[in-house]
């Protein structure tokens, strides 16, 4: 069932999901909302402010050649006006319009900014494609450009629009102060940019000596600690709150509430940076991007921190520890993590050209900040961050108040606190086996009815795909698709979703799910013939349960699922998404898959259970079926297997099993 957010429904599921505490909180909040409709203070007088958060000398000359190349380009791309966001392609850079939607020409509406209905689409435009642009990530490029080359013209462009979007964007006007995690970024943006134009004549008189600029950094800071994310939905939003507010308090501490912004934020830094994230060291939304989203927020918040001299508790520097640990063990052969959750290209820091891999570059900063593994995956890449952040951040073995923690002797493949478990074979074949908590908090906002799904890739190919995300707000029926149980590698009983959505960022019930079983013994070598094995089930047709057991097979390069279901057996449907590299020839139950790798044929064979009728579906509509999304706003049709049955049938029976094997 789909319920629009911001009916009358989807207020009432949405009520029900919290608890006490957070409808106190979020009423304090409607009434402090009314009253700063009328009430807007001045910022207070500032006297004598100064940047001194500045990069360590020789810290530029740093970076690689060819990721220095790679961001001048892209600073070049901007300057010609040209930029990308989620798909939609934007040539108006030169004199942005901040308001303006390109997806679907729609302006927001001025007005007072918890007045603007943003989650509708007719109003006010696609609300991702207005705030992006606003995040000011492409500025921290273009001052990075200056950094880099000395080159001013950069570095007036970055004061142009800076002023442009202030001049625009009065305080509590308009739709860019609505959400915490803009204006959190944005600070983090500011933060960065000032530092990188230090040495512009200019920089001083864009920043502390322009009353402008004072002005919007203190009203950001005084909204985040008025209005942070509460309850059921204080996941990444507000730890991006956090970070954003103590990296303006650090850098920018010229305010008469600096002292107590900077202490509230890290209080609420440390505590939502160790309840976001698992023991493990996976973040507990289960959705990948958000762990890189949220990794990289706390890195940069503690180089505010050691730049400014201010201690942080030792806690999030061990998170943050954890948190490298576990995605350089999650990641395949091509440093590519699983595909787990919603995806939103969200990024925390942005100073690099497009090319740059965001993986490789966190586990980059992660080998400069706490020291590479003898297990970690080899980096070969470049990137402009890491040593920007390495000469900020003190290394975790000198900075004299980390613990001493064991970290993995060997690379874990099993994260049970997660209940992500990665199997690998020969010939670079990694499987994730799906069965975690439903996701996050009561709402679970970022999780999708995934359980028990199957991730499959050889040689860092898709071949067994999670489709993706693809889009929010505005475009329900794809909304619903790409968050579905039939949208997964999973099996679908009586046409429903295992979890109950009660609108896009909303879960009424959710499906639970234990590991039964989980042997990762490496099954890479095929001369011993190892085996690794995974089971598992939930509850989510209750009264019937789904099991379902994966073997990966060294010897024979062979994954075998078997899925079973305890209980009534109703309609069945058995989903198999391919990679959008992968052709597929179906003939009966069985499907030959074809694709390309660094110009090589490769091939596998894919045996599905003879019980089931199986159909080929591909870029489908009505209803949405057959389709891969590489990242938010972009999708392209890909193959994906469907095997039907019903229970009246005669030779449908409980287990179904399916066979992958790859050909040598």
């Amino acid at each position: 069932m789909t319920v629009n957010s911001g009916s009358p429904d989807w207020y009432l599921r949405r009520l029900s999901r919290m608890g006490p505490r957070e409808v106190v909180g979020r009423v304090g909040d409607a009434v402090r909302r009314r009253r700063w409709r009328s009430a807007r203070p001045d910022c207070p007088r500032v006297t004598d402010a100064r940047f001194t958060a500045v990069l360590p000398a020789g810290t530029i000359a740093a970076i690689a050649p060819d990721a220095a190349k790679r961001l001048l380009a892209e600073a070049d791309r901007l300057m010609y006006g040209h930029v990308e966001y989620f798909g939609v392609v934007r040539d108006d850079l030169v004199h942005p319009d901040w308001w303006s939607d390109p997806k679907t020409g729609r302006r927001a509406p001025w007005g007072y900014a918890f007045d603007v209905p943003y989650r509708n689409e007719d109003a006010v435009g696609d609300i991702k494609q207005i705030w992006e642009l606003s995040r000011h990530q492409y500025l921290t490029v273009l001052a990075a450009a200056y950094a880099i080359t000395g080159n001013e013209r950069y570095a007036e462009r970055v004061a142009e629009h800076l002023r442009s979007w202030w001049a625009a964007n009065a305080p509590l006007r308009g739709v860019h102060w609505i959400s915490g995690i803009e204006l959190g970024i944005r600070l983090l943006s500011w933060v960065w940019i000032r530092r990188l134009l230090d040495g512009w004549p200019g920089a001083v008189g864009l920043f502390e000596g322009n009353p402008v600029a004072l002005n919007q950094i203190w009203h950001h800071q005084r909204w985040l600690a008025a209005f942070p994310s509460r309850g059921s939905s204080a996941n990444n939003h507000v730890i991006a709150e956090a970070a954003g507010q103590f990296a303006a308090a650090c850098a920018f501490a010229w305010f008469p509430s600096s002292a107590r912004w900077r202490t509230g934020a890290l209080r609420s830094l440390e505590r939502h940076l160790r309840g976001n994230t698992f023991d493990s060291g996976l973040n507990r939304e289960l959705a990948t991007e958000y762990h890189g989203l949220v990794l990289e927020l706390g890195l940069a918040a503690v180089a505010e921190a050691d730049a400014a001299g201010v201690p942080v508790p030792a806690s999030i520097r061990l998170v943050l520890l954890r948190m490298t640990d576990a995605l350089a063990a999650v990641v395949d052969n091509r440093l590519r993590p699983p595909r787990q959750g919603d995806a939103d290209d969200g990024h925390g820091l942005v100073v690099d050209g497009r090319g740059t891999d965001r993986w490789a570059s966190l586990l980059a900063t992660g080998d400069a900040v706490f020291g590479r593994l003898a297990w970690w995956p080899g980096v070969t890449g470049t990137d402009a961050r890491t040593p920007l952040l390495a000469a900020l951040i003190k290394p975790y073995s000198k900075n004299g108040t980390s613990p001493a923690v064991p970290r993995p002797a060997s690379r874990p493949d099993h994260f049970a606190d997660a209940g992500l478990t990665i199997l690998r074979g020969p010939a670079e074949i990694w499987c994730r086996c799906d069965a975690g908590p439903h996701g996050f908090l009561s709402i679970a906002a970022h999780a999708h009815a995934d359980a028990l799904s199957v991730e499959v890739r050889h040689d860092g190919v898709d071949v067994l795909a999670d489709p993706g995300t693809y889009c929010y707000h505005g475009q329900p029926l794809w909304r619903q698709y790409f968050r579905s149980t039939i949208g997964h590698n999973t099996l679908q009983l009586d046409g429903r979703d295992q979890s109950v959505s009660g609108g896009p960022f909303l879960w009424t019930r959710h499906a639970r799910t234990r590991v039964l079983a989980a042997d990762t013994s490496d099954a890479s070598d095929a001369s011993d013939g190892g085996t690794a094995r995974w089971c598992a089930e939930h509850d989510g047709y209750q009264p019937s349960a789904h099991r379902r057991r994966v073997e990966l097979t060294a010897a024979t390069q062979e994954l075998r699922v078997v899925d079973e279901v305890r209980g009534p057996l109703r309609d069945v449907r058995l989903a198999f998404h391919l990679g959008p590299a992968i052709a597929a020839d179906l003939v009966g139950n069985r499907a030959l898959l074809t694709w390309i790798r660094d110009g090589e044929g490769r091939s596998a064979v894919l045996d599905l259970p003879g019980q089931l009728s199986w159909r080929a579906h591909r870029g489908e509509t009505d209803p949405p079926l057959g389709w891969y999304s590489a990242g938010f706003g972009r999708k392209e049709p890909a193959t994906t297997l469907v095997g039907t049955g019903c229970a009246d049938g005669a030779a449908l029976s409980g287990e179904f099993t399916t066979v992958l094997r790859f050909r040598g």
